[in-house]
Protein backbone atom coordinates (compact mmCIF):
# COMPACT_ATOMS: atom_id res chain seq x y z
CA UNK A 1 0.00 0.00 0.00
CA UNK A 2 1.14 3.16 -0.89
CA UNK A 3 2.34 6.15 1.78
CA UNK A 4 0.00 8.68 2.24
CA UNK A 5 1.41 11.97 1.64
CA UNK A 6 0.62 14.99 3.38
CA UNK A 7 2.13 18.81 3.05
CA UNK A 8 1.58 20.75 5.83
CA UNK A 9 1.70 24.86 3.97
CA UNK A 10 0.69 28.08 4.55
CA UNK A 11 2.13 30.76 2.57
CA UNK A 12 2.25 33.22 5.76
CA UNK A 13 4.74 32.85 8.64
CA UNK A 14 4.07 32.21 12.19
CA UNK A 15 0.66 30.08 11.84
CA UNK A 16 1.63 27.37 13.56
CA UNK A 17 3.12 25.25 10.54
CA UNK A 18 6.11 23.47 12.09
CA UNK A 19 4.20 22.73 15.58
CA UNK A 20 1.10 20.96 13.41
CA UNK A 21 3.72 18.87 11.42
CA UNK A 22 5.27 17.60 14.37
CA UNK A 23 2.60 16.80 16.49
CA UNK A 24 0.65 15.20 13.29
CA UNK A 25 3.86 13.33 12.80
CA UNK A 26 3.78 12.10 16.50
CA UNK A 27 0.16 10.91 16.65
CA UNK A 28 0.55 9.33 12.95
CA UNK A 29 3.53 7.50 13.99
CA UNK A 30 1.19 6.25 16.41
CA UNK A 31 -0.79 4.46 13.95
CA UNK A 32 2.35 3.28 11.61
CA UNK A 33 5.40 3.99 10.21
CA UNK A 34 5.65 7.49 9.39
CA UNK A 35 8.75 9.96 8.00
CA UNK A 36 8.60 13.78 8.48
CA UNK A 37 10.27 15.67 5.96
CA UNK A 38 11.68 19.32 6.62
CA UNK A 39 11.64 21.29 3.67
CA UNK A 40 11.64 24.79 5.37
CA UNK A 41 15.11 26.54 4.80
CA UNK A 42 14.71 27.47 8.32
CA UNK A 43 15.13 23.64 9.37
CA UNK A 44 12.56 24.56 11.66
CA UNK A 45 11.65 20.86 12.47
CA UNK A 46 15.14 18.99 12.25
CA UNK A 47 15.79 21.90 14.80
CA UNK A 48 12.96 21.08 16.87
CA UNK A 49 13.70 16.84 16.55
CA UNK A 50 17.20 18.00 17.81
CA UNK A 51 16.26 20.13 20.91
CA UNK A 52 14.44 16.30 22.23
CA UNK A 53 17.54 14.02 20.88
CA UNK A 54 16.14 11.10 23.22
CA UNK A 55 12.56 11.70 22.53
CA UNK A 56 11.13 8.11 21.27
CA UNK A 57 7.69 9.72 20.19
CA UNK A 58 8.65 11.48 17.38
CA UNK A 59 8.99 9.47 13.79
CA UNK A 60 12.51 10.10 11.96
CA UNK A 61 12.71 13.58 10.73
CA UNK A 62 14.96 14.59 7.80
CA UNK A 63 15.49 17.23 5.49
CA UNK A 64 13.99 16.65 2.21
CA UNK A 65 16.67 15.89 -0.45
CA UNK A 66 17.77 18.87 -2.69
CA UNK A 67 16.64 18.31 -6.36
CA UNK A 68 13.05 16.87 -7.40
CA UNK A 69 10.79 17.42 -4.16
CA UNK A 70 8.80 14.56 -5.49
CA UNK A 71 11.71 12.25 -6.30
CA UNK A 72 12.34 12.89 -2.63
CA UNK A 73 8.79 12.13 -1.52
CA UNK A 74 8.36 9.68 -2.89
CA UNK A 75 11.81 7.50 -1.89
CA UNK A 76 10.80 8.25 1.77
CA UNK A 77 7.71 6.86 1.85
CA UNK A 78 9.15 3.55 0.62
CA UNK A 79 8.28 1.06 4.09
CA UNK A 80 6.02 3.59 5.97
CA UNK A 81 2.71 4.06 5.67
CA UNK A 82 2.41 8.06 5.94
CA UNK A 83 4.95 10.52 5.01
CA UNK A 84 4.42 14.18 6.11
CA UNK A 85 5.90 17.02 4.65
CA UNK A 86 7.03 20.47 6.38
CA UNK A 87 6.76 23.27 3.55
CA UNK A 88 8.41 26.41 2.96
CA UNK A 89 6.53 29.56 4.49
CA UNK A 90 5.92 31.32 0.70
CA UNK A 91 4.29 30.42 -2.13
CA UNK A 92 6.98 31.59 -4.43
CA UNK A 93 9.21 28.90 -3.13
CA UNK A 94 9.67 25.88 -6.21
CA UNK A 95 9.73 24.06 -3.69
CA UNK A 96 6.30 24.41 -1.73
CA UNK A 97 4.58 24.32 -5.78
CA UNK A 98 6.24 20.98 -6.77
CA UNK A 99 5.82 19.27 -3.13
CA UNK A 100 1.97 19.87 -3.56
CA UNK A 101 2.65 18.33 -6.73
CA UNK A 102 3.63 14.95 -5.09
CA UNK A 103 1.52 14.67 -2.38
CA UNK A 104 -2.39 13.30 -1.62
CA UNK A 105 -3.35 16.02 0.87
CA UNK A 106 -2.21 19.55 1.99
CA UNK A 107 -3.21 21.38 5.64
CA UNK A 108 -3.16 24.83 5.35
CA UNK A 109 -2.84 25.88 9.74
CA UNK A 110 -4.80 29.15 9.93
CA UNK A 111 -4.85 31.35 13.20
CA UNK A 112 -7.86 33.87 13.81
CA UNK A 113 -6.58 36.83 12.28
CA UNK A 114 -7.34 39.40 9.31
CA UNK A 115 -3.54 38.89 8.09
CA UNK A 116 -3.96 34.95 8.02
CA UNK A 117 -7.66 35.21 6.27
CA UNK A 118 -6.09 37.51 3.74
CA UNK A 119 -3.59 35.26 3.08
CA UNK A 120 -5.55 32.29 2.76
CA UNK A 121 -7.24 33.88 -0.52
CA UNK A 122 -3.51 33.18 -2.08
CA UNK A 123 -3.40 29.41 -0.80
CA UNK A 124 -6.79 28.90 -2.26
CA UNK A 125 -5.63 30.02 -5.37
CA UNK A 126 -2.17 27.90 -5.52
CA UNK A 127 -4.44 25.17 -4.71
CA UNK A 128 -6.88 25.51 -7.61
CA UNK A 129 -3.80 25.58 -9.64
CA UNK A 130 -1.89 22.72 -8.27
CA UNK A 131 -5.28 20.84 -9.06
CA UNK A 132 -4.76 20.99 -12.78
CA UNK A 133 -1.16 19.07 -12.30
CA UNK A 134 -2.29 17.03 -9.23
CA UNK A 135 -6.15 16.26 -9.54
CA UNK A 136 -6.41 14.03 -6.85
CA UNK A 137 -4.89 16.51 -4.36
CA UNK A 138 -7.34 17.02 -1.50
CA UNK A 139 -6.99 20.33 0.52
CA UNK A 140 -8.44 21.25 4.08
CA UNK A 141 -7.43 24.32 6.29
CA UNK A 142 -6.76 23.90 9.92
CA UNK A 143 -7.60 26.62 12.11
CA UNK A 144 -5.02 26.97 14.98
CA UNK A 145 -4.62 28.84 18.39
CA UNK A 146 -8.27 28.98 18.83
CA UNK A 147 -9.64 30.58 21.67
CA UNK A 148 -12.83 29.95 22.34
CA UNK A 149 -13.75 33.63 24.21
CA UNK A 150 -12.65 35.34 21.61
CA UNK A 151 -15.50 36.25 19.12
CA UNK A 152 -12.92 36.30 15.65
CA UNK A 153 -12.04 32.89 16.67
CA UNK A 154 -15.57 31.85 16.77
CA UNK A 155 -16.50 33.87 13.56
CA UNK A 156 -13.50 31.66 11.51
CA UNK A 157 -15.07 28.68 10.30
CA UNK A 158 -17.87 31.19 8.79
CA UNK A 159 -15.25 33.93 6.85
CA UNK A 160 -13.16 30.86 5.55
CA UNK A 161 -16.24 29.14 4.20
CA UNK A 162 -16.19 31.86 1.70
CA UNK A 163 -13.02 29.48 -0.06
CA UNK A 164 -12.69 26.72 -2.21
CA UNK A 165 -10.80 24.56 0.51
CA UNK A 166 -12.85 23.58 3.19
CA UNK A 167 -12.20 24.19 6.65
CA UNK A 168 -11.74 20.73 9.26
CA UNK A 169 -14.60 20.82 11.97
CA UNK A 170 -11.42 20.15 14.22
CA UNK A 171 -8.32 22.44 15.30
CA UNK A 172 -5.58 23.55 17.54
CA UNK A 173 -7.12 25.38 20.67
CA UNK A 174 -4.47 28.16 22.43
CA UNK A 175 -2.84 25.86 24.97
CA UNK A 176 0.49 25.94 26.69
CA UNK A 177 1.00 22.50 26.36
CA UNK A 178 2.21 22.80 22.59
CA UNK A 179 4.97 25.41 23.89
CA UNK A 180 5.84 23.34 26.34
CA UNK A 181 6.45 20.38 23.93
CA UNK A 182 8.56 22.63 21.41
CA UNK A 183 11.11 23.58 24.58
CA UNK A 184 11.46 19.90 24.54
CA UNK A 185 11.92 18.75 21.53
CA UNK A 186 9.08 16.08 21.43
CA UNK A 187 5.05 16.54 21.14
CA UNK A 188 2.50 16.80 23.49
CA UNK A 189 2.34 12.55 23.70
CA UNK A 190 4.90 13.01 25.50
CA UNK A 191 3.95 15.48 28.46
CA UNK A 192 1.16 12.93 29.62
CA UNK A 193 -1.62 14.56 32.04
CA UNK A 194 -0.05 17.85 30.94
CA UNK A 195 -0.90 17.40 27.14
CA UNK A 196 -4.24 15.36 27.29
CA UNK A 197 -5.76 17.94 26.17
CA UNK A 198 -3.76 19.06 23.31
CA UNK A 199 -3.68 15.15 22.15
CA UNK A 200 -7.37 15.01 21.82
CA UNK A 201 -6.95 18.10 19.41
CA UNK A 202 -4.63 16.41 17.19
CA UNK A 203 -5.93 12.87 17.60
CA UNK A 204 -9.75 14.79 16.13
CA UNK A 205 -7.99 16.54 13.67
CA UNK A 206 -5.77 12.86 12.37
CA UNK A 207 -9.09 11.13 12.86
CA UNK A 208 -11.36 13.73 10.50
CA UNK A 209 -8.44 13.64 7.99
CA UNK A 210 -8.01 10.00 7.74
CA UNK A 211 -12.12 9.12 7.64
CA UNK A 212 -11.93 11.84 4.20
Amino acid sequence: MAALRVAVANQKGGTGKTTLAVNLAAGLHRRGATVLLDADPQGSACHWSQIGSTADDLPPIERLAEGDPGDGIRDAGSGKRYVLVDCPPHLQSATLRRVMEAVDVVLIPVQPSPLDLWASVDMAEAIRNTRERNPRLRAYMVLNQIDPRNALSREMHQALAEFDVPVLKNGLTRRAAFRSAALDGGSVYRLGNRGASAVRDIEAIITEVLSK
